[in-house]
């Protein structure tokens, strides 16, 4: 029996799952209604048709054969019937139809189904806020968008923009509008940091100060309270703190799951409006399927159902479903939020949670935190790249991965390493310590960053030594005069000395004369240390605690940590 398939949305799920589907099923009626003149497009590709370097905006629409994927092209190639421009309005579960209505038109008809897949994807939230409204004022969800905004920066219309959101999507718009329109970009984020929910505050810092140094302005823990306008257009945003002139607004303060159709048709839908799914991606009613950006599935750190917008997920998620559309029992096992972004001199990657994050979810989390060459230290071309582990101290397991480096593709390649290994298995500190990677001087170190960040965490277990993040040591240096706190700089002579003389409550000492120099050191007062990087620091505190010091913190990723924070003694 030919069954036929109906697939509400057409973006990234709907073509992926409709596709599958006539591979497993050809003889399946396959129909993609979507209420959008285009379809089957890159949309995380958007920042990067602003930024000039996608350059023609049919490039998010082709195949990596440059055909465009348009309805013509589902049809022939494919053997998909793609109706564009047409808005789902109901689902009758009883009948098994389909309420639709053509835009142009305005016609509406019931189309019936045996199944039915709903990718309807997400709605960007937009606070609300009076002026939202105004011409100039946009979110990168769209190919529409994407073309009105590059017009304008490339008609020279644009001088200054708003971001109003510090995720991903916020980030990638400020580098494309800083970098290559010379915009002067502001960034206003609700949280006390950039990309937070995926990213550590001190990492997190890094990534504001690689703004500041490229004319990004990052305001945090701040409130859009209304956009002002003159003639229909927008002219600045006002937040709690400031007015910011403006030519462009940019939404991206995140998204709301776009459950409403779900939710209508009596779907089981979460709180948050997004739609309840099994691990086959079945919602409540066994005959209709849903995935993408409108539907909630497990955290596998957590075990708990989440909710994560990203294009990667919604692709494979669309895979499975088209095989379980062709009666297929494919399941999604769920997700451990694997990401990546690329801003200006850094790049920043993640998977897992933070220890901020993972203690909401009554993990005992801590992080550490690590800097090291990215390649052997003998070789020419290497670059210094962070990474930060995060582990339950009950269990010694593994929970988050994030970092920071110039270098994104080898930062990328040690996030994939243990996002792997979280996806399939609960892995301890010992495992990545002990993970095996690939090894030549000019891609890693012989021991690579990824086992020495779990050295670290060990240590820190076993409680060797009591770590402080770079930013909080310079923090305990700006209240020296409340803290009687005793600074040493365990980096070579010349380094510390630089500091030491300028600032004489800082101690050079190096790692070399620490055991010569010990009654320098004052036995009745806390002691901080820092080096470049951490691994000077560490080996002091072992020797401080060979001679009876132990009231000591030890400064992760030293200098050159601080250094990414915009931080100085």
């Amino acid at each position: 029996m030919r069954e036929n398939i109906l697939i509400v949305g057409g973006v990234a799920l709907g073509p992926k799952a409709a596709c599958r589907c006539k591979r497993l099923n050809p003889e399946a009626s396959v129909t993609i209604v979507d209420e959008n003149r285009y379809i089957s497009y890159g949309g995380c590709g958007i920042p990067y048709y602003i930024s000039g370097e996608v350059n023609n905006l049919d490039d998010l629409r082709a195949t990596p054969y440059h055909t465009i994927r348009d309805a013509a092209f589902f049809r022939a190639m494919k053997g998909v019937t793609v109706r564009a421009q047409t808005r789902a309005l109901g689902i009758d579960r009883a009948a098994k139809k389909l309420l639709v209505k053509n835009l142009v038109s305005g016609r509406e008809e019931s189309l019936p189904y045996d199944k039915l897949l709903l990718a309807t994807g997400a709605r960007p939230r937009i606070p609300p806020v009076e002026g939202r409204e105004l011409n100039g004022v946009f979110s990168l969800t769209k190919l529409e968008s994407a073309g009105a905004v590059r017009t304008a920066c490339q008609n020279g219309a644009v001088n200054n923009a708003v971001i109003v959101g510090g995720g991903l999507i916020g980030l990638e718009g400020a580098v494309a509008l800083a970098d290559m329109w010379g915009v002067k970009v502001s960034v206003v984020e609700m949280a006390d940091h950039l990309l937070p929910g995926i990213l550590s505050p001190d990492l997190a810092r890094m990534a504001s100060h690689d703004c500041a140094r490229h004319n990004v302005d990052v305001f945090t823990a701040e409130r859009v309270v209304r956009l002002t306008g003159r003639g229909g257009a927008v002219r600045s945003v006002v937040t709690e703190r400031r007015e910011i002139p403006c030519e462009i607004v940019i939404f991206a303060a995140g998204f709301v799951p776009d459950g409403t159709l779900a939710e209508s048709a009596g779907l089981a839908v979460t709180s948050f409006g997004a739609v309840v799914v099994d691990e086959y991606m079945r919602t409540s009613d066994t005959s209709i399927y849903a995935g993408g950006d409108c539907v909630s599935v497990k955290n596998i750190i957590t075990g708990r159902n989440g909710y994560l917008p990203l294009g990667s997920m919604a692709n494979r998620q669309g895979r499975v479903i088209g095989t379980n559309l062709a009666g297929g029992s494919a399941i999604f096992p769920g997700y451990v939020g694997t990401w990546a972004v690329r801003l200006f001199d850094l790049s920043f990657c993640g998977a897992g949670l933070t220890a901020e994050n993972a203690r909401k979810e009554d993990f005992d989390a801590v992080g550490v935190s690590v800097e090291q060459f990215d390649r052997a230290h003998f070789y020419p071309e290497k670059s210094m790249m962070s990474l930060t582990l995060v582990a339950d101290r009950n269990d010694g397991r593994v929970i988050g991965i994030q970092g920071a480096g110039p270098a994104g593709d080898a930062l990328k390649a040690r996030i994939d390493a243990v996002a792997g290994v979280l996806q399939y298995a609960r892995p301890t500190v010992a495992d990545i310590s002990n993970l095996e990677v690939g090894y030549a001087p000019p891609f890693a170190a012989a021991m690579d960053i990824v086992n020495a960040v779990a050295n670290v965490m060990e240590n820190l277990l076993d409680g060797r030594f009591k770590p402080v993040t770079a930013d909080a040591f310079m923090e305990l240096w700006s209240n020296r005069d409340k803290n009687r706190i005793f600074f040493i700089d365990a980096r070579p002579a010349p380094a510390g000395k630089n500091v030491e003389a300028k600032q004489p409550d800082w101690h050079a000492i190096p790692l070399e004369e620490i055991g010569t120099r010990i009654a320098e050191i004052p036995r009745d007062r806390p002691v901080a240390i820092i080096c470049n990087t951490g691994l000077r620091s560490y080996d002091s505190v072992l020797i401080l605690a060979r001679h009876g010091i132990t009231d000591v913190v030890n400064a992760m990723g030293g200098m050159q940590a601080a250094m990414k924070m915009g931080l100085q003694p």
